[in-house]
């Protein structure tokens, strides 16, 4: 076979090789990338609608506990104060995370921030959830509020008035309590 030809037909092999790779880099629905030890994709979601089941099954389907991280300069089981529960884990899926390391002063679309809210004794107590969804609550910084049993039983969500009320007083933190985005 001609050079010409042999370099033409392994760099028609490359493009072919690359392109479904370049499929799973890209993101035209708004999903979230998840990746594994190895940095390689592991699965992509598509974000959930503003819906307590929905974001549950959201949660379970990428396995927050693994994929999310821990708020960055917090560990598992920190004190907490009611009405979340005596002792936290704050869990921040990757747009959560670029706000606080990036100290952009607020959070992203799609941030999601899950909060495991434990009793004394170490029992999971609860699972409250701020999920930010552009044009939700504009009055609100656009967030979702859901609290779930342990079991994911859906307890509040949408807007409810104890979460906006207290969390208010940290509109300037993009009403969060956890750590400064500043």
């Amino acid at each position: 076979m001609k050079r010409w030809k042999r370099e033409v037909l392994v760099l028609s092999l490359c493009m072919f090789l690359a392109a479904p790779m370049s499929a799973v880099a890209a993101d035209p629905h708004g999903g979230m990338k998840m990746s594994g030890s190895d940095g390689m994709a592991m699965k992509e979601a598509p974000m959930p609608a503003a819906n307590g089941t929905d974001l549950w099954n959201y949660l379970q389907q990428v396995k927050y506990r693994e994929i999310f991280t821990i708020w960055p300069g917090k560990g598992k089981l920190y004190q907490g104060k009611e009405p979340h529960g005596a002792l936290l884990t704050t869990y921040v899926n990757e747009y959560a995370l670029s706000a606080i390391q990036g100290k952009k002063g607020t959070m992203s679309a799609e941030s999601i921030v899950v909060k495991e809210n434990y009793k004394p004794d170490k029992t999971l107590a609860a699972i409250t959830v701020m999920y930010k969804v552009t044009g939700f609550d504009p009055a609100g910084g656009d967030w979702f509020w859901v609290k779930y049993a342990p079991d994911g039983k859906v307890l509040a969500e949408g807007k409810p008035k104890g979460c906006i009320s207290c969390h208010g007083q940290q509109k300037d933190n993009d009403w969060l309590f956890t750590g400064e985005l500043k």
